[in-house]
């Protein structure tokens, strides 16, 4: 149980929110698709029944200590909600507690609320630590709530789910118990508008094949199964393929049962749509209709074997008949499950020209085809287009994208919006419905970030200001099972009418994760909240440290003495830590916070180990701290080599080179030592879909490229892509990026001891080999952890940090 300290900042969380939600009322329009909505889900008795379902998987022991109910939107003063309530009843046998909500998943979201917020528990992904429950009551002796209960209301109606990269960056290899495990997830955090995208390729090729495209056509249109999303948004073909038979069927199952749960919860599945990406065979089989080339998407050299996909013109009728066709087979699949359909039209491709007119027929014709099919039809927009290709995206051409459908008939995913928020500078997308969505992680970069704050407040910012269409909150990460911190603030927000004070929210969040309150552990998220979770400065993050993301460049051509000098030092500017202007040509990883912050907030985490030893939480953040730590430590080593380099100092190059080496070898002992931070786990999992030999062979190297040199090369190029996918995985370190490291300065120790030049293409060729070879390699790599992760982590403090 809570201490009293505990009790009282809960209750300061929780006042703010048992009164009626104010939230002005969402368009007309809106309102009427979310009444439609409404009226499709499932009965009372089977979301009930879902709900129940879904808390025997998590908390078996305290099945009968909860009564779930259905209630009308009435009840809730109009609003989407939850309401916790002792359960009124004498019996000793009886349930303890009562949640009502107005649908399924708002009855999962309010357990979680209950098992959070008044028994001390907590809900993070596998990968991340788990489930904490140690901290809940035995049954019969739940603690009640108070007279009236807890009734929580939506601000707004919907809480959006998933990046279509996710799909390919974190789910591509998952099973069933997987998935199980993730839709029991969404609905404990509320989410009930997620994106629904899996074995959409056996959808295509039934469509396809009725427009006489063979499937042997589409063996040279759809991706490897680690590129699917690439593929699928127009940006490559081919490239990890093809797809067997096996892949395509084994997937709609899965989408099937997958569709099937998220139902019974009460969720709006997102389903695809028809953007114009086609199979180069339509325009044999349609020599008239009107179909062109895409640019080049991130090739080495512009390989029309992977690249620069066919479009077929928005002003063909073949357009309409093909996206019709498309949203029909889904419905004969699936049957009628949602109206929401998503569609990313110029996905990091620009159209052809910026005329208004023609972009606005093309959203025309992207709805029409929806809307011929299912007459109810919104299109659901990822905006990341108006932040990624800002230059051709103005005003104009916004507008006429926006304005291409009825209003309320298109709803934008402000993707970026905890960073680069597009609402406050497009006129809320030019009254266009929008979602305030979060995007945070790009290509599953296991890296520590956060912008709590900002998660705090902007969606209540957004809101309440002028003229607001936000109608939403979402998550839109590229990959997940990271951060757990930043997955258990933001979903909350579809919950909070007031701003989360923060710094009070991670004392009780501290205590939840953890199971008791540990001192060092309060004072270490102190710190981590004004530094590795405080990142102001409006760059995108993605992991570019020297051991993941090794550069590639010719030191001897860049004298750059300053830059070893300042590059990592940060300055306190208006309270801000940002880094120190340097012109050079060496990539800089992005650091916003004081590297003195997060040791000392290290060495609270070791400390805190002797009362938290035990708990696979602790060790998950321990783990992934020290990694952190390291890893930004390894940047100074590597530009400590650099310099002697430059210098002509070979005996301090050999020096720092080899302590850069030892430090891989080092994290990857750490990481080996926790289930969540092993290779071996993402190839088995790969393997464990493939149904014979080639297939087996095709995963693993599908999962093995992903994750390295993601694309294509040639013998002295390296991928433009190349570890855009990187992670801090055992296995991956020493066997990947150690050979990489030990390869570079080998050349650069030759070029001063012989006194010639540093050849950089000698470098790159016998590199690319190496990857060539490890990327078609079958090594089998542990999926189980070995060693104390607490003792190394210590024995690593003391070696480079003390």
């Amino acid at each position: 149980m809570f201490d009293s300290k505990l009790s009282f900042l809960i209750l300061l969380l929780l006042l703010p929110l048992s009164s009626s939600s104010t939230s002005s009322s969402s368009p007309q329009a809106i309102e009427s698709l979310v009444k439609r909505l409404d009226t499709q889900r499932p009965s009372p008795l089977l979301q009930e029944s879902a709900a129940k379902a879904l808390l025997k998987r998590l908390l078996p022991t305290h099945l009968s200590s909860f009564q779930f109910k259905l209630i009308s939107k009435d009840a809730c003063g109009g609003y989407s909600c939850f309401w916790i309530t002792n359960y009124q009843n004498s019996s000793n046998k009886s349930p303890e507690i009562m949640i009502q909500g107005t649908t399924a998943v708002e009855i999962a979201s309010g357990l979680h609320w209950y098992l959070k917020y008044l028994c001390g528990a907590h809900v993070s992904w596998d990968k991340t630590g788990g489930i904490q429950i140690a901290s809940i009551p035995p049954p019969g002796s739940l603690p009640p709530v108070k007279e009236h209960g807890i009734m929580i209301q939506r601000p707004v109606p919907w809480n959006y789910y998933q990046n279509v990269v996710t799909s390919s960056y974190s789910y591509v290899w998952w099973d069933w118990e997987r998935w199980e495990k993730e839709i029991d997830w969404m609905a404990l955090q509320g989410i009930n508008l997620p994106l629904a995208f899996t074995g959409q390729e056996s959808i295509w090729q039934k469509v396809f094949m009725d427009f006489n495209i063979s499937a042997q056509d589409l063996n040279n249109f759809f991706g490897g199964p680690a590129f699917l999303a690439w593929a699928r948004m127009g940006n490559l073909h081919a490239w990890g393929g093809p797809l067997s038979q096996n892949w395509l069927d084994q997937q709609l199952v899965l989408q099937k049962q997958i569709l099937s749960r998220m139902i019974e919860l009460g969720m709006t599945p997102v389903l695809p749509s028809f953007s114009g990406n086609v199979p180069e065979a339509l325009r044999e089989i349609f020599p008239s209709a009107n179909i062109t080339r895409l640019g080049d998407w991130n090739t080495v050299d512009k390989n029309p074997r992977w690249c620069c996909t066919y479009l077929l013109d928005p002003s063909d009728p073949l357009f309409i008949q093909i996206g019709e066709a498309f949203i029909k087979k889904q419905i004969k699949e699936y049957g009628d499950v949602t109206d929401i359909y998503n569609c990313d039209t110029f996905n990091e491709n620009s159209p052809p020209t910026s005329d208004p007119a023609y972009i606005s027929s093309l959203g025309s014709a992207v709805y029409e085809a929806m809307s011929k099919a299912d007459k109810n039809a919104v299109w659901l927009m990822q905006g990341w287009l108006f932040y990624s290709d800002s230059s051709f995206w103005k005003p104009p051409q916004m507008k006429a994208l926006l304005h291409s459908v009825p209003f309320g008939k298109m709803i934008v995913l402000d993707l970026f919006a905890e960073v680069k928020p597009i609402w406050e500078s497009s006129s809320q997308f030019y009254g266009t419905p929008y979602v305030w969505c979060m995007l945070h992680n790009f290509g599953g970069n296991i890296e520590m970030y956060g912008v709590l704050d900002t998660l705090a407040s902007g969606p209540i910012v957004a809101r309440v200001s002028e003229n607001s269409t936000m109608v939403g909150v979402g998550m839109c990460m590229e990959g997940i099972e990271h951060n757990p911190v930043v997955y258990e603030l933001m979903p909350e927000m579809a919950f909070r009418k007031n701003k989360v004070h923060v710094e009070e929210w991670l004392k009780v969040y501290s205590r939840r994760r953890y199971g008791k309150t540990v001192k060092q552990a309060e004072e270490a998220w102190e710190i981590l909240h004004q530094s590795i979770y405080n990142c102001s400065d409006g760059i995108a993050d993605h992991n570019t440290d020297y051991i993941v993301k090794f550069p590639d460049w010719d030191p001897s051509l860049d004298n750059y003495l300053s830059f070893s000098k300042q590059s990592l030092i940060t300055k306190h500017i208006n309270r801000r830590h940002v880094l120190s202007e340097v012109k050079s040509t060496l990539p800089q990883p992005h650091l916003w916070y004081s590297i003195h912050d997060s040791i000392n907030a290290l060495k609270l985490f070791i400390e805190a180990g002797k009362d938290l030893s035990g708990s696979l939480t602790y060790r998950y953040d321990l783990v992934d701290l020290t990694r952190q730590v390291l890893s930004k430590f390894a940047n100074k080593v590597y530009i400590d080599a650099i310099t002697a380099f430059q210098h002509k100092d070979a005996k301090a190059l050999k020096f720092h080179s080899q302590k850069f080496e030892e430090l891989i070898i080092d994290i990857d002992e750490l990481l080996a030592a926790d289930d969540n931070f092993l290779l071996g786990t993402w190839l088995e999992s790969a393997k464990n879909l493939a149904l014979n030999s080639h297939e087996k062979q095709q995963y693993e190297w599908n999962a093995r490229t992903q994750v390295t040199m993601w694309y294509d090369t040639t013998r002295t190029n390296q991928s433009q892509l190349h570890d855009y996918a990187n992670k801090f995985w055992s296995g991956l370190l020493v066997d990947y990026y150690l050979p990489r490291a030990s390869m570079y300065f080998k050349h650069l120790y030759e070029s001063l001891r012989e006194n010639k030049k540093f050849e950089v293409v000698e470098w790159r060729t016998e590199w690319i080999s190496y990857s060539n070879k490890w990327q078609k390699g079958t090594k089998v790599y542990p999926v189980k952890a070995e060693g104390d992760a607490l003792e190394i982590s210590k024995l690593l403090f003391k070696k480079y940090l003390e």
